[in-house]
């Protein structure tokens, strides 16, 4: 992924850092981890608890890109706060619409 968003032929993958047990629920910005490469920062309120964060993380980008929930699926780093997201649509516009939210 030469950014945090990498079309594929049924949608986009997003590189996502989760912030669980946050005050509040927010996308971005664009950050660098540690080893150099450029992820989409998720802030979400619930625990790392029984998969509930990962649930939260998916419902709050299906919201933000208005897409159904059943169209956004962590692909790797289920158990990590680093993760990767599939997010299945027409790979143009979702990539518009993650450009926008990234500002």
């Amino acid at each position: 992924m030469a950014g945090p968003f990498a079309p594929t032929k049924d949608g986009v993958l997003v590189a996502v850092h989760v912030q669980p047990r946050a005050s509040k629920a927010a996308l971005g910005p664009i950050a660098t981890d540690a080893a150099g490469a450029s992820v989409l920062k998720a802030r979400v309120t619930a625990a790392p608890a029984d998969g509930r964060a990962n649930a939260a993380v998916c419902a709050l980008l299906a919201k933000a890109l208005g897409v159904p929930k059943a169209s956004v699926r962590i692909v790797r780093g289920a158990t990590s706060r680093h993760k990767t997201v599939h997010v299945t649509g027409d790979p143009q516009a979702l990539l518009a619409r993650l450009a926008a939210l990234a500002g």
